[in-house]
């Protein structure tokens, strides 16, 4: 079945060019112009990658991202202006799984798309879980459990979780948890992996402020404490 890709931007030309490029790679495309459609669309149908711009009429791609992550964890790729960190910050802070920044070229907008393609379609295909103390994880749900209380995880989020608790007592620095979980090509910052962490904090720890899951070691990185 070909891979699916939703485009969310209201420049016309823009779409347009994207839906040519991606379609030359027997890549199945589907648009939206502005916020209100995009969710509409991906309430309605079922997408592989949702390619977002941040800046869109009736609702902003930060207000889709919040809203889409209410209810999937289909990958996004937030679109940004150029320099503009804040977009890229908040975007990530909100459940986007990666972001590009305008103007971009194509091909490197095809290889962002590959990754996150593959980072998906090999947790489907394992579907394996990692069980430690209380903590179980569901790789086909990408959810956390601990005793009797679930939690939906994005895809980022349950990756750097399953690693840190597949080593326990293993610190991994920011360098290390980015090359890992976004690849080695990567040219994001290690800010990236402090804003996953402090989102995944905030869904799963009783107290994010004194985390008993995932934990800090102060200047180096983090880590997941196994129970004796």
């Amino acid at each position: 079945m070909a891979v699916r890709i939703l485009i969310v931007d209201d420049e016309k030309l823009i779409v347009k060019g994207l839906k040519l490029g991606l379609e030359q790679d027997g890549l199945e495309t589907d648009c939206a112009y502005d916020g209100e459609e995009a969710l509409r669309k991906i309430r309605a149908e079922s997408y592989d990658v949702v390619l977002l711009d941040v800046m869109l009429p009736k609702l902003t791609g930060v207000e889709v991202c919040r809203e889409v992550r209410a209810f999937s964890d289909v990958p996004i790729i937030m679109v940004t202006a150029k320099g503009e960190d804040d977009d890229k910050i908040e975007g990530l802070e909100c459940g986007a799984d990666d972001y590009v920044t305008k103007p971009f070229n194509l091909q490197e907008l095809k290889a962002r798309i590959r990754a996150v393609l593959r980072r998906s379609h090999k947790e489907e295909e394992t579907g394996k879980e990692a069980a430690a103390n209380r903590i179980r994880l569901d790789g086909g749900g990408k959810r956390l459990f601990i005793d009797d209380k679930v939690f939906d995880l994005t895809l980022k989020e349950y990756e750097i979780l399953k690693i840190l608790v597949d080593h326990p007592d293993t610190v991994y620095s920011r360098e290390q948890l980015l090359s890992l979980v976004w690849g080695e090509s990567y040219v994001g910052d290690a800010r990236t992996v402090d804003v996953h962490v402090r989102r995944l904090r905030e869904k799963i720890e009783e107290n994010p402020s004194d985390p008993r899951i995932v934990r800090t070691k102060w200047g180096v990185g983090y880590y997941f404490k196994a129970e004796k």
